[in-house]
């Protein structure tokens, strides 16, 4: 059973499911709505022990230098934490402009849904598949 936790006014929903957390971030966050999405997810990280974590980004349409840094560095927060991590559901004008501005996602993971997301966590971790 996944737990729900919501970082502010539903901006954000953080989903527990087995040993993995899957973050959808619902609408553009502002610069501190991102700042409190990145310490939200690394705490709920240590609190449930999480080995993996999928952010999806598929309902973002735009997204700034500030954001495409705050997504890479929560990447390696987590991975610090002992926590893989993989991007899903980024938008063509997104993947764009983050080429543009020269911040590509790095040593994040991407995926084109959650389901691959999770295949890919599966794969690394050695976990069986869950359902959703």
């Amino acid at each position: 059973m996944a737990d729900v936790m919501i970082a502010g006014p539903a901006l954000v929903s953080i989903l527990r499911q087995g040993p993995y957390l899957i973050a959808s971030v619902n609408t553009a966050l502002d610069d501190s709505q991102m700042i409190r999405f990145q310490k939200d997810l690394i705490a709920q990280i240590g609190r449930h022990r999480s080995i993996g974590v999928v952010i999806d980004v598929a309902a973002l349409d735009v997204i700034d230098s500030f954001g495409c840094r705050t997504l890479r560095s929560i990447a390696e927060m987590a991975r610090l934490r002992g926590a893989l991590t993989a991007l899903v559901g980024i938008q063509p004008s997104v993947a764009f402009t983050m080429v543009a501005l020269g911040m590509g996602s790095g040593r994040i993971h991407t995926a084109l849904d959650l389901g691959e997301g999770l295949a890919y966590l599966d794969s690394q971790l050695l976990y069986p598949r869950h359902t959703i």
